[in-house]
C-alpha cells in the first residue's frame, strides 16, 4: 500500500550534468598539456647534452693548447718556421721577408712552386729534372751552370745569415744537408739510400731516399756508340711543392709547411691526416721510433701491423725507381747508368748491370725496372729511350727494344713472363715480345705515359697519363676497354697505376694527392662484341685521402689485402682498402 509520507525522488538537474562536462573538458585540457610538457622536457635535455658535449669539447682544446705551450722556445721557433712556411705554400711573401714588424727570418729564401703544364713537345722530357732556377730538386741533379744560378739566387746577405746560426745550405737549392741518417753521419757524402722495412705478414716495402751534393754532371742522355744527346726542349716540371726545411731531429718532418690537403669527408679527415699527429703526444702502442725513421700508426683504429727497419742500401747516384722481384726474394734500384740488384735477407749487393757500350760522356739514368717473374731476366727502361732486358746470371743483354722516342718511365713485365710493356713520354704505350724480340702493340694516347701496368692475367695493360686518366685496353686486340676519369676521377695527372691481384680492380695515384680504387667491368663483358661503342662501365669505388703532397706510387700487397702509396710528403702510407681508412705511415727519408 502506497505510503503517503515517502517522497518520490527528484529528477536530474541539469546543473549537475553541465558540472561534470566542464570536469571532463579540463582533464582533457590538462592531459593535452602534460604532453606537451614532456615534449619540452625532452627537447631541453637533448640541448643540455649538446652543451655539455660542446663544453668537453672545448677542455680536450684547452688541455690540448695548454700541452702544447709547454715545450719552451725551441718549440716556439719550430711552430714559426711552420706558420712562415705554410703562409708561403698559400702565395704569402717569402719567409726573408718582414711581416707586420717581425724580424727577417734567418733561413734561406725559398722559390715559389713553379707551375706544371703541358709542355708544346716532349711533353715528358723533363719530369724527372727542374728546370734552372727551381729550389727543389727533381730526380735528376742539376748542372753545373744551374747549381750556379740557384748559389747566386739562394745565398743571402751575411747579415740575414745569422752567423753560424743560420741554416745549412746544400749544394742544391734551399735544401739543407741532413743529419742524423745513418747512426748520426751526413749525407753529403754522395749517400743515396733505399730504405727496406718489414711487417708482420706481409712482403718488404722500399722507399727511396734523396740525394745530396753531386759532381758537376750535364744532363745529355747518350746512347749505344753515340755521343752526347741534346734533349729536345723541357717539358712539365718535376711534381714540386715549397721546399721544406730540415729539422735538427727527424720527428717533426710531418709539420712541414705544404699546401692543405684536398676535401675530405668529415669522418675522415682526422683518421687518415696521419701526418698531422705529434709523435710526442702518441702512446707507445701508437707510434714506433728508429735512429732515423718512425712509424705512426692510426689511434682510431685497431693496431693489426707491425713495422722494423730492415735495411739502408746506400748508393753512389741518385735513386729513380725501386721494384721487388715476384718471390721477394730480391730488390732491384735504378740509378745513373746501372741498376743493382741486392738480396733483401742480408742486404747485400748481388750483381751490378751496366751497358758498357755506352759513350761515357753524360748522364744516362734508368728510371725503370723490373723482375721478370721467374726472376731470371731484370728490365730496364733509361733516358736513351731504350729498353734492356738482362740475363741477370750472366750479367749479359738478351734483347734491345728500340721505338719509343723519349725516355723510358715504367715498365711491367706479364705473368707469362713473354711480353713487357712499357710506357714513355712521347705519348704511346707499347708491348714487346722477349721471344721474338719485337714489338707486338703501339697505342696512343694524347700526353705523356707516366706509368703502365699488366693485369694478372695478362689480357689487359692499364697506363696512367698527364692527362688526368686512367685508360684500359685489351692486350690481344689493342680495343680501349675503358677510360677512368670523369666527375669520381683525379683532379691531376695520373703518376701510378697497380691491378688488384684479383685481376678486376686496381688503384691509381694522382698529383691531387689521393689515391683512387677502381672496380673494372666483368672480364668477358669488356671483350665482348660492341666494346668500342658500349658505355663505360668502370667506377671508382674507394678515394683514399691524407696525403699532404703529391702521390708518385701505388701498389698492393700480394694477398691484397692492403694498399700502399708512396707520396712526395716523404711519407708511405698503409691502407685498408675496405674501409679506406689508414692503418699507419712511415716516415725516414729526407727527400721525396
Amino acid at each position: 500500500m502506497y505510503n503517503a509520507h515517502r517522497g518520490i525522488p527528484p529528477a536530474p538537474s541539469s546543473r549537475l550534468t553541465e558540472l561534470l562536462d566542464q570536469v571532463r573538458q579540463e582533464f582533457d585540457n590538462q592531459q593535452s598539456r602534460a604532453g606537451e610538457y614532456e615534449q619540452n622536457m625532452a627537447q631541453q635535455v637533448q640541448e643540455m647534452e649538446l652543451v655539455r658535449q660542446k663544453v668537453y669539447n672545448l677542455e680536450q682544446n684547452q688541455n690540448a693548447i695548454k700541452q702544447r705551450s709547454k715545450t719552451g722556445p725551441q718549440r716556439y721557433e719550430e711552430d714559426i718556421a711552420r706558420l712562415r712556411h705554410e703562409l708561403e705554400a698559400r702565395g704569402g711573401p717569402p719567409s726573408h721577408v718582414s711581416i707586420n714588424g717581425l724580424p727577417p727570418h734567418a733561413g734561406v729564401p725559398q722559390p715559389q712552386p713553379p707551375v706544371i703544364g703541358h709542355g708544346p713537345s716532349n711533353l715528358f722530357g723533363g719530369i724527372m729534372a727542374n728546370p734552372p732556377g727551381q729550389g727543389a730538386p727533381g730526380l735528376v741533379p742539376p748542372t753545373q751552370e744551374q747549381q750556379q744560378q740557384q748559389q747566386q739566387q739562394q745565398v743571402p746577405p751575411a747579415h740575414q745569415m745569422g752567423g753560424s746560426q743560420g741554416l745549412q745550405q746544400g749544394s742544391f737549392g734551399g735544401y739543407p744537408q741532413p743529419h742524423g741518417v745513418n747512426g748520426g753521419k751526413s749525407l753529403s757524402g754522395q749517400e743515396h739510400n733505399v730504405k727496406t722495412h718489414s711487417k708482420g705478414g706481409l712482403e718488404n716495402l722500399i722507399c727511396i731516399e734523396g740525394y745530396n751534393p753531386q759532381p758537376p754532371q750535364t744532363t745529355a742522355s747518350p746512347g749505344p756508340g753515340k755521343g752526347r744527346v741534346t734533349r729536345g726542349p723541357p717539358g712539365p716540371t718535376t711534381p714540386h711543392q715549397a721546399p721544406s726545411t730540415s729539422y735538427p731531429d727527424p720527428r717533426p718532418s710531418p709539420q712541414l709547411g705544404r699546401p692543405p690537403s684536398p676535401p675530405q669527408h668529415q669522418g675522415h679527415q682526422i683518421i687518415n691526416n696521419l701526418a698531422d699527429l705529434e709523435l710526442e703526444s702518441l702512446r707507445p702502442e701508437q707510434k714506433r721510433e728508429g735512429n732515423d725513421w718512425f712509424a705512426i700508426f692510426n689511434p682510431r683504429i685497431p693496431r693489426v701491423l707491425d713495422v722494423d727497419l730492415v735495411h739502408t742500401l746506400s748508393h753512389d747516384s741518385v735513386v729513380c725507381c725501386v721494384r721487388f722481384s715476384y718471390d721477394g726474394r730480391y730488390v732491384a734500384t735504378g740509378c745513373n747508368r746501372s741498376a743493382q740488384i741486392f738480396d733483401v735477407g742480408t742486404g747485400a749487393q748481388v750483381t751490378k748491370l751496366q751497358d758498357e757500350s755506352v759513350d761515357k760522356e753524360g748522364d744516362l739514368y734508368i728510371r725503370s725496372v723490373c723482375f721478370s717473374p721467374d726472376g731470371k731476366y731484370l728490365a730496364t727502361g733509361a733516358e736513351d729511350k731504350q729498353i734492356r732486358v738482362w740475363d741477370i746470371a750472366s750479367q749479359a743483354i738478351r734483347n734491345t727494344f728500340v721505338g719509343h722516342e723519349q725516355d723510358i718511365y715504367s715498365l711491367d713485365f706479364a705473368r707469362d713472363g713473354k711480353h713487357i710493356a712499357s710506357g714513355s713520354g712521347d705519348r704511346t704505350v707499347r708491348v714487346w715480345d722477349i721471344d721474338s724480340g719485337r714489338e707486338v702493340l703501339s697505342l696512343n694516347i694524347d700526353d705523356g705515359v707516366t706509368t703502365v701496368a699488366i693485369s694478372p692475367g695478362g689480357e689487359f695493360v692499364s697506363a696512367g697519363s698527364l692527362d688526368k686518366s686512367v685508360r684500359v685496353w685489351d692486350v690481344r686486340s689493342g680495343h680501349l676497354i675503358d677510360r677512368l676519369d670523369g666527375n669520381d676521377g683525379h683532379k691531376d695527372s695520373v703518376y701510378s697505376v697497380a691491378f688488384a691481384p684479383n685481376g678486376r680492380s686496381l688503384v691509381s695515384g694522382s698529383l691531387d694527392k689521393t689515391i683512387k680504387m677502381w672496380e673494372l667491368a666483368d672480364a668477358r663483358a669488356m671483350m665482348g662484341p660492341g666494346m668500342g661503342s658500349r658505355e663505360r662501365t668502370g667506377k671508382c669505388v674507394k678515394t683514399f685521402e691524407g696525403h699532404k703532397d703529391f702521390v708518385l706510387s701505388v701498389a698492393l700487397t700480394p694477398d691484397g689485402r692492403w694498399v700502399l702509396s708512396g707520396s712526395k710528403d716523404r711519407g708511405v702510407q698503409f691502407w685498408d682498402p675496405r674501409t679506406g681508412d689508414a692503418q699507419l705511415m712511415l716516415q725516414g727519408h729526407k727527400n721525396s
